[in-house]
């Protein structure tokens, strides 16, 4: 009896939990997204013309402040290859002392955005143009790392870069030097395509770092006269804005830059977390919790006068991927990141330029969608002209305008596709004609309507039907008002209209 209540007792006794029962798989999956991360950031940095401590920050603000935020759980920040060429463009306009305000600046747009419950209106942009945005910028990428590869400056804007890409050839044909370094940045990128093809317990080590260090080590034992990053300390690259700096606030150009940094960071980092989504099974993402930690973490940044963050799904798929469980995954990898910055940052000036440019190329590739032009080609040409009437726009022109050109079009393609007006036209050789109006009708089928009106014999009644419209816009009604005015003076009887809308 005794052993029977004492075994009751037991099975009644309260289970302790574990106060961190997934410690140990996001302790793990920290490193991995720590080692994947910290090429990057370095990277995006160097192609952004900032100092390479810079990209750091970003990272470690991403782990340390938007990491503890919620929004999503598994979603990692950081400096993004996606806002590259913005950050370039805004630091040669306007310096590097006004970068700090303009992320600032974002970051309270989008704190202010969330607050207002705007994260969710930014899941109905256009995939087309969303994707078409991510290819401009990967072909503007590529090409300006193709010039950091060889070692030569590149031209400013998108398409100098593309125009000036057979010059910049011919030029590095001629140097040793520039041959020689393009051969790293080659050497990098054949190690990153080559590295997922090995076995997985190779892969342990993130293939960026892997040819990174690879490249570290083979040029100074073999003597290779390439560039290396250059270090400045981290406590010197962080600027704190200064009041000489808000005075460049007030130009429109300015603004409109602001309005891109927001844009497109939100919009990269909201479609970021719909992808993550779909590799987990734990709590969704809650868009406009996301978007304030987002803001949060851009606002930081910009009074630390650091990189503008976005989510990054690199980053984010290698942290589930890992097996991370909870937030303390990517919190733990900002710890690392601020680890490695405070007592090893004498290991940048060890790393070669073109072995950075080396994983942008790679990264700019992948931001290209060629599986999804494909597709879309197929199944919706629209759709398809959208996405590379964008890139070739960012390319041709910049990145705010060629990303407002593809709205703009995803708009008139919907307007288009949503206006059907039919008309029905039943003439019995004796007594009225009847002419039957159905769907909608606005003015962008107003042409062709009134082509078919007019064409009707004028010597004839007519008897316009429009119950059959779901809409009349003004356009259209005013149009029609005026073709019956003219039909009726011209004929035997005036135009008799029914309509019930």
């Amino acid at each position: 009896m005794s052993g029977a209540a004492n075994g009751r007792a037991a099975s009644t006794a309260p289970v302790t939990k574990a106060r961190f029962p997934h410690l140990r798989q996001d302790f793990a999956a920290s490193l991995v997204v720590f080692l994947v991360a910290l090429p990057l950031c370095v990277g995006v940095a160097v192609a952004s013309g900032v100092p390479a401590e810079l990209g750091l920050v970003t990272g470690i603000v991403g782990g340390l402040v938007t990491g503890l935020l919620p929004g999503s759980s598994l979603q990692v920040s950081g400096p993004a290859a996606g806002m590259t060429v913005l950050v370039f463009e805004a630091v040669r306009a306007y310096g590097l002392p006004a970068l700090g305000l303009i992320v600032l600046a974002a970051g309270l747009l989008q704190l202010a955005m969330g607050a207002l419950r705007l994260g969710r209106w930014f899941r109905a942009i256009s995939i087309a143009v969303v994707e078409g945005m991510l290819a401009g910028i990967g072909l503007v990428i590529i090409a300006g790392q193709l010039y950091a590869a060889a070692g030569l400056k590149a031209p400013a804007s998108g398409i100098d870069k593309l125009i000036g890409l057979p010059g910049a050839t011919v030029d590095a044909l001629g140097s040793t030097e520039a041959l020689v370094s393009l051969a790293v940045g080659a050497g990098t990128v054949a190690v990153l395509v080559l590295w997922k093809k090995l076995p997985k317990g190779a892969r342990t080590v993130p293939g960026a770092l892997a040819a990174v260090i690879l490249a570290t080590v083979v040029t100074p034992l073999f003597g290779l006269p390439v560039a290396r990053v250059e270090v400045h300390g981290l406590l010197d690259a962080v600027r704190l804005p200064g009041a000489d700096a808000f005075g460049a606030l007030a130009g429109p150009a300015v603004i409109g830059t602001i309005l891109a940094f927001t844009l497109i960071a939100s919009a990269e980092s909201l479609f970021s977390a719909a992808a993550v989504d779909r590799l987990h099974d734990g709590p969704r993402t809650e868009y406009d919790k996301e978007l304030m930690a987002q803001g949060a973490g851009n606002a930081v940044c910009g009074v630390l006068g650091a990189l503008p963050m976005t989510a990054v799904i690199v980053r984010s798929s290698a942290n589930v991927a890992a097996g991370a469980k909870t937030k303390a995954s990517r919190v733990l990898h900002g710890a690392w990141l601020l680890l490695f910055a405070a007592l090893l940052p004498w290991a940048l000036a060890l790393i070669p330029l073109p072995a950075l440019a080396g994983i942008l190329v790679h990264a700019g590739w992948k931001l290209i969608p060629f599986r999804q032009l494909v597709s879309l080609w197929r199944a919706h040409r629209g759709e398809a002209l959208i996405l590379v009437a964008t890139a070739v726009s960012i390319v041709a022109v910049n990145m705010f305008e060629g990303v407002l050109i593809g709205l703009a079009l995803s708009v008139v393609k919907t307007a288009w596709e949503s206006s059907h007006a039919h008309l029905e036209v039943v003439d019995k050789g004796a007594g009225p004609i009847r002419a039957y109006l159905s769907g909608n009708a606005t003015f962008l089928r107003l042409p062709k309507m009134l082509d078919s009106l007019e064409a009707l014999p004028q010597d004839r009644p007519v008897e316009l039907d429009l119950s059959g419209l779901h809409h009349l816009d003004h356009a259209c009604r005013s149009a029609l008002e005026s073709w019956a005015e003219r039909h009726s003076s011209v004929g035997t009887e005036p135009v008799k209209v029914t309509a019930s809308i």
